[in-house]
C-alpha cells in the first residue's frame, strides 16, 4: 500500500482556499517533488499531510506505523538560549548518545555534538536538522525546501546527501524545492501545485505539460531544456546535476535499485 495518502484534500485560511481538492500518493522509496510559484501552496501541504494544520475538507492516510522524518524550511534558535547540537538531537525525544554520534556522522558532521546550534553554519545547520529526522528512521522523509539559503555548493551537497540515505535506507523523500535543476534530475514524481494539483508526472512528461509551462515561462521545451543547456555550458555542473549523474547516466534520475 502506499506510505502516505491524501484524498480531496482542501484547506482554508479565513474562510480562503489555499488548497484545493488534492489528491496524491507516495509510493516506498520514490523521490517526489512538489514544485510551485510562491504562494501555491506547497508548505500548506506538507503540513496537512503531517497533520500540523486542519483539514477544510478530504483526508489524509498514512501506513500503519508509518515513521516520519520532517526537515522544516525555517527553524528559527533564540540565539540568546544555550542550545549545543547534542541538547537539540534530544528535543523532543531523547536520544542515546550512540545514536546522535552516528547521524551527526552519517550527515558527514562527526564529533559536533558540543558546538551551539547558533554558532553552525547554513548548510551546518540544515543537515543537523537532517540527522534529527534520521533519528526516527523514516520510511518517508519530508522535506520543506531544505537548501533555502545555501550557496551553490551546499545545495549540491546536502542534495546528494538525501540521495544517498534514501539508496541506503530505502526511505521515500517527498520534497519542497525551489531548484529546477534538481528536480528534473533527480525526481521520479514531480508534482505542480498552484492552489491545486496544475499537473503531475514524470519530470519528462510535467516539463512538456502546458500548465507547467504557463507557470514557469521557462519556453517551449520547460526546464529539460534550461537543465540540458546549463549542463553543456555551465562550468558548475553541480548546480545542474547536484547528485553529480551525467544525462547519460543509465540510472540518472531513477536510482531505485
Amino acid at each position: 500500500m502506499s506510505l502516505l495518502s491524501a484524498q480531496g484534500v482542501t484547506v482554508q485560511f479565513g474562510g480562503e482556499p489555499v488548497l484545493s481538492d488534492v489528491s496524491l500518493a507516495i509510493e516506498p522509496g520514490e523521490i517526489v517533488t512538489i514544485l510551485g510559484p510562491n504562494g501555491s501552496g506547497k508548505s500548506t501541504l506538507l503540513r496537512a499531510l503531517l497533520g500540523i494544520l486542519p483539514l477544510s475538507a478530504g483526508r489524509v492516510t498514512r501506513a500503519p506505523g508509518l515513521r516520519l522524518g520532517y526537515v522544516p524550511q525555517k527553524l528559527s534558535i533564540d540565539r540568546s538560549m544555550p542550545m549545543t547540537v547534542r541538547r537539540f538531537l534530544s528535543l523532543p525525544v531523547r536520544v542515546g548518545d550512540a545514536d546522535a554520534s552516528a547521524a551527526l556522522a552519517r550527515v558527514g558532521l562527526p564529533g559536533v555534538e558540543a558546538r551551539q546550534m547558533v554558532g553552525l553554519s547554513g548548510g551546518q545547520f540544515q543537515r543537523v536538522l537532517l540527522a534529527r529526522a534520521l533519528l526516527a528512521r523514516p520510511q518517508l522523509l519530508i522535506l520543506d525546501e531544505p537548501t533555502q539559503g545555501l550557496d551553490q555548493p551546499g545545495e549540491a551537497g546536502f542534495y546528494r546527501l538525501i540521495d544517498e540515505v534514501r539508496r541506503e535506507t530505502g526511505a521515500a523523500v517527498l520534497m519542497v524545492s525551489h531548484d529546477l535543476h534538481v528536480v528534473m534530475a533527480a525526481s521520479d514524481r514531480v508534482i505542480c501545485l498552484n492552489g491545486h494539483i496544475c499537473c503531475q508526472g514524470s519530470p519528462v512528461v510535467v516539463s512538456n505539460a502546458p500548465e507547467y509551462r504557463a507557470l514557469f515561462g521557462l519556453g517551449s521545451q520547460g526546464a529539460l531544456a534550461l537543465y540540458q543547456h546549463s549542463h553543456d555550458h555551465s562550468h558548475e555542473p553541480d548546480l545542474v546535476d547536484a547528485f553529480g549523474r551525467a544525462p547519460s547516466d543509465p540510472h540518472h534520475g531513477h536510482n531505485h535499485a
